[in-house]
């Protein structure tokens, strides 16, 4: 698990993005998939909104996925496995690099044939909590043709990043512009943020 930890830290400092591709091992990243499926079964996933709790919109001509929230309160087993490697990264991170992180938070996130979420940043203007932005992938047997890169925007070259199954990727909310290209099959992730209150 260190090495996954490890493997997103250096490419975080070698290019301001970092990648692992193995973060989610593939038994866990099925449940969670299959938890995302079923919420989408049960019509539980909402439209995903722009802003923060108090200044909330909703434009689809933004950002048009659906979105369910992660809370221990669920104690789903699969979410719960989630919650601890990422709180074992959060450890490792304070350690290693004195980030201060005390909190988190993370939604599923559904993206449909057609959806999409224009270039933004993560860090509210009203709300400078959110320090670092993180996402694991959940799509087994991604081809480049299904569309959905995640397009990070740097000062010398953008980078495009597939949403393939078990990858998590990290960078600074406040930092990358970043946009989701559009989507020609279902895309699933898990998205958060990692905070300091």
């Amino acid at each position: 698990m260190e090495n996954s930890f490890e493997a997103l830290i250096t490419t975080y400092i070698e290019n301001k993005v970092g990648i692992s591709e193995n973060f989610l091992n593939t038994d866990l990243s099925n449940n969670l998939r299959q938890n995302l499926f079923n919420l989408q079964q049960k019509s539980l996933l909402t439209a995903a909104g722009i802003g923060n709790s108090n200044l909330i919109s909703y434009d689809a001509e933004i950002r048009s996925d659906s979105i369910y929230w992660l809370d221990k309160k669920h104690n789903d087993p699969f979410e719960n496995e989630f919650f601890a490697q990422m709180e074992a990264f959060i450890l490792y991170l304070n350690e290693s690099c004195y980030a201060g992180i005390t909190g988190y938070e993370f939604h599923y996130a559904l993206y449909e044939k057609g959806d999409f979420y224009l270039q933004h940043l993560d860090q509210f203007k009203s709300n400078p909590s959110r320090k670092y932005s993180i996402i694991s992938y959940l799509n087994p047997d991604w081809q480049e043709s299904d569309g959905g890169e995640l397009l990070i925007h740097q000062l010398d070259k953008n980078q495009k990043i597939a949403p393939t199954a078990g990858k998590t990727v990290f960078f600074k909310s406040d930092e990358l512009l970043h946009e989701v290209l559009l989507t020609n099959a279902t895309r699933m992730s898990i998205t958060g943020w990692l905070k300091s209150d």
